[in-house]
């Protein structure tokens, strides 16, 4: 893919994340204050409510069996890491739970060595323990915070979680795209949690105010154009060219996080998230020898 072809998905993938990311503030807010299941069954219910619209506007037909298949399996990962990140923000800052997400993408390359049968290269196991390491000084600081508490431990075993979960949407996405439209696998993506989550609704519900709605509106069209931003990024572009753009969400999260919140960085979290980082331009490294691999 020559450099003209590839910078349109680039663009769009950037801005893909830092709509996501701005979305994550607002789901922070809503989910402190009508919890987390609550806030992201809102947040789906009010994206299926506009992306339907824009998928059937083009006159789309009922996806084939493999096809609907393939959205059921994505949008049921996508649920539960969403659910999970969520809660894990509402106990850590912005900033930490996404520095701790970023390992995602080398668990990733394991993934496609079990699922895809993918060669794993030495830069890449090299690349992982990078990460893992990267990940333990944010976890190490964290723990030896005098705030330390059960909520936080909680927060930290959901953002790992996540990241499990986000791993697995890697390796699902890039053949997502290939056979869907952008208002498609929106609309699938929130329609299917609003089923899943929608099943605990009736224990776990509660009343949001005026203003929570305003935020979970927001949040709502942000996940629709961070969705079909994505989609249509990666539907144009390989996922090695594309994911290491993820890690500029970091910097979105550090300032809606002191905008939102007034959360600030700390020394660990700077550092893990330089590890993590240079791990994973390590992993994203091309050989100079051909390899049977594909970078996920």
């Amino acid at each position: 893919m020559n450099r003209n072809h590839v910078l349109l998905p680039m663009a769009m993938a950037t801005l893909a994340v830092a709509s996501l990311s701005l979305m994550d503030a607002y789901m922070k807010s809503a989910a402190l204050a009508v919890g987390a299941l609550t806030a992201a069954w809102l947040r789906s219910a009010i994206a299926t409510g506009i992306a339907l619209p824009l998928w059937l506007a083009r006159g789309r037909r009922w996806p084939d069996r493999q096809v609907l298949k393939l959205h059921l399996q994505r949008s049921v990962v996508a649920t539960f890491m969403a659910l999970t990140f969520f809660y894990a923000i509402t106990k850590l800052p912005l900033a930490e739970a996404i520095a701790i997400s970023f390992v995602a993408p080398l668990i990733a390359l394991y993934l496609a060595r079990v699922l895809l049968g993918e060669t794993i290269s030495r830069q890449a196991v090299i690349a992982s323990l990078l990460g893992f390491a990267g990940t333990l000084v944010i976890i190490g600081g964290k723990m030896g915070q005098s705030d330390f508490d059960r909520d936080t431990a909680l927060g930290l075993a959901a953002i790992l979680v996540s990241a499990l979960l986000y791993a697995y949407s890697f390796i699902l996405i890039r053949r997502q795209s290939q056979v869907a439209g952008p208002a498609e696998i929106a609309t699938f993506h929130s329609g299917v949690s609003v089923i899943l989550l929608g099943l605990a609704v009736p224990f776990l519900f509660e009343m949001p105010d005026r203003s929570t709605l305003v935020d979970l509106t927001a949040a709502a069209v942000l996940t629709v154009a961070g969705a079909m931003a994505f989609a249509w990024s990666y539907a144009r572009a390989e996922a090695q060219v594309l994911v290491p753009l993820e890690y500029s969400g970091f910097l979105w999260a550090s300032l809606f996080g002191w905008i939102f919140f007034t959360e600030k960085l700390t020394t660990p979290t700077i550092i893990g998230t330089a590890i993590i980082v240079a791990s994973c331009w390590v992993a994203a490294r091309k050989p100079r020898a051909p390899t049977t691999g594909r970078r996920i």
